[in-house]
């Protein structure tokens, strides 16, 4: 600590601290609290001291810092692709690209066996960690995108800009008798803060993540990179990320790439590679993040990323591989972790999955998807007792009527294979009530149905699990074998052709298309 002399007086008012004979300064106090994350705090006493001084500059930077830093998002990570950026996207390369090199259209044949791992929306195997994206729909036709349902967390926005930015220039508009008034960018001379770098990228990162004035941060971060002879790559990376706000992605591209060639930076490296990842470039992110993983060996956040692009691709053992990569630098990596877990699951090793879950259980992980997770290795491990222990917990803590959902659907599993058919039937009915678009619960409640002898109600089933879940092959099966059963040749050929588009590798659904063909040659 640093105290005040002992012949300057301070009072409370001044935001000075006693410490017995001793009074604290001000200034060292707001960056006590700054460095303790007391942003709150921080502001006040720096209100005060620029109260007394309107012109203290380092209480102004303090002050900016600190309402910043109370807001600021990791601009490194991916967010949600709203409907409208996907719909009319003029970014795509190709419009029919080869399988792995897009994200649209991942690899099929990279380990991921629907018939072992469930597919995402998005038509890609279920990821072991939710991310931005992981769980959206990808809707191919302007018909599919009005019809897609949005609830606030299953499916995608109408556009990014709602949900993670607030309206352009809402904090500028704000009274003058509001407290929470600091800085109003109408009246900033731009030119005056460029020649002050300290202030200057304080104003930026205010601007941009306070204010979301991405305009006025773009003319500042210009014009401080001119009075340094554009020689700093930060202020070229930050010119990068408000070209990539503003949907500017080749500006944002160019930019980044020069602030690489200045200095090689992890940070920078990632924002590149969210730029490739939004024109739709796997294969250029795996270039850009191997290049920067040259120059930083090792880099949890980049093995991170590369396997996140492995996963996007379908590419699922590379993405193992580099999650072991992560976990052999950072053991207590809770994504690689979970993802690792979810792997071994698929893999038919609840065993080690189990043992992978409860080391996040160890941790501090307290999620209900971390019991429900729990439940299921347990359970598929023949450990009945703590398998039912792990669903009760899951249950008491699901706060979200989706999670909620899932866990029901998960409990009747063990119904299903005890065979108290009664019992999951009242679990799948309380799935569908929590989550009314629950496709897999309609799904298996058509063919507990069906076994019971209730056609009527298995293809009533069976038609809401196509209508909410589009990527699933299973309700389009089963609705062949009904259709086939009842002799209803022409539904059943269109109910097993859609099926063998969405699984071409089902053996079901092959050799009952080659039957109905030779049905149909010979009539």
């Amino acid at each position: 600590w640093t105290f005040a002399m002992a012949g300057k007086e301070l009072g409370p008012e001044d935001g000075s601290v006693s410490v017995g004979e001793k009074t604290l300064d001000p200034l060292y106090m707001a960056l006590s609290l700054l460095r303790r994350r007391k942003y709150k705090d921080t502001v006040t006493l720096c209100t005060k001291m620029l109260e007394r001084d309107a012109y203290d500059r380092a209480a102004w930077f303090l002050k900016a810092k600190a309402l910043t830093e109370s807001v600021a998002t990791d601009e490194t990570e991916m967010e949600d692709e709203g409907m409208a950026e996907a719909m009319f996207d003029d970014n795509v390369a190709a419009e029919a690209p080869r399988p792995g090199t897009s994200f649209k259209r991942p690899l099929t044949t990279a380990g991921a066996n629907q018939a072992m791992r469930p597919m995402s929306k998005a038509g890609r195997p279920v990821s072991g960690f939710v991310r931005p994206g992981t769980q959206a729909t990808r809707p191919m036709t302007m018909d599919k995108a009005l019809k897609t349902g949005r609830s606030g967390t299953a499916t995608r926005p109408l556009t990014n800009a709602t949900g993670r930015n607030l309206r352009l220039g809402t904090a500028s508009m704000l009274s003058d008798s509001d407290p929470t008034t600091f800085i109003n960018p109408a009246r900033l001379d731009i030119a005056k803060y460029a020649e002050r770098p300290a202030l200057a990228k304080a104003l930026f990162r205010y601007l941009f993540h306070v204010a979301n004035d991405t305009l006025m941060a773009l003319e500042l971060a210009t014009k401080a990179s001119e009075k340094c002879e554009s020689k700093d790559w930060w202020w070229k990376a930050m010119i990068g990320i408000c070209h990539y706000r503003l949907g500017m992605f080749q500006d944002a591209k160019r930019e980044l790439q020069a602030s690489l060639t200045e200095q090689p930076m992890v940070f920078t490296a990632l924002l590149l590679g969210k730029v490739h990842i939004r024109l739709d470039q796997p294969l250029a992110t795996l270039e850009g993040y191997n290049v920067a993983l040259a120059h930083f060996p090792d880099d949890t956040t980049l093995l991170s990323a590369i396997a996140r692009v492995h996963e996007g691709i379908g590419d699922l053992k590379q993405s193992i591989t580099a999650y072991k990569a992560v976990l052999r630098s950072d053991a207590t990596d809770s994504e690689a972790i979970a993802s690792l877990a979810a792997d071994h699951f698929y893999n038919d090793q609840p065993e080690t999955a189990l043992l992978l879950y409860r080391r996040l259980l160890q941790m501090g992980v307290n999620a209900p998807e971390l019991f429900n997770n729990l439940a299921l290795s347990c359970y598929y491990a023949q450990q009945y007792d703590m398998a039912l222990g792990c669903f009760e917990r899951a249950v008491q803590q699901a706060d979200d009527d989706e999670a909620l959902a899932d866990i029901w659907y998960n409990v009747s599993h063990i119904g299903i294979s005890l065979g108290d058919i009664r019992f999951a039937v009242q679990c799948l009915k309380l799935a569908v009530t929590c989550h009314p678009a629950h496709a897999e619960a309609f799904c298996n409640l058509g063919a507990l149905e069906h076994r019971q002898g209730h056609p009527t109600q298995a293809r009533a089933h069976y038609a809401s699990a196509i209508k909410h879940g589009e990527q699933l092959y299973e309700p389009h099966y089963n609705l062949a074998i009904l259709a086939e059963k009842n002799g209803d040749v022409g539904g059943c050929f269109q109910a097993v052709t859609a099926a063998t588009q969405l699984f071409p590798e089902h053996k079901g659904a092959q050799k009952m298309l080659s039957r109905l063909k030779a049905l149909f040659s010979m009539a």
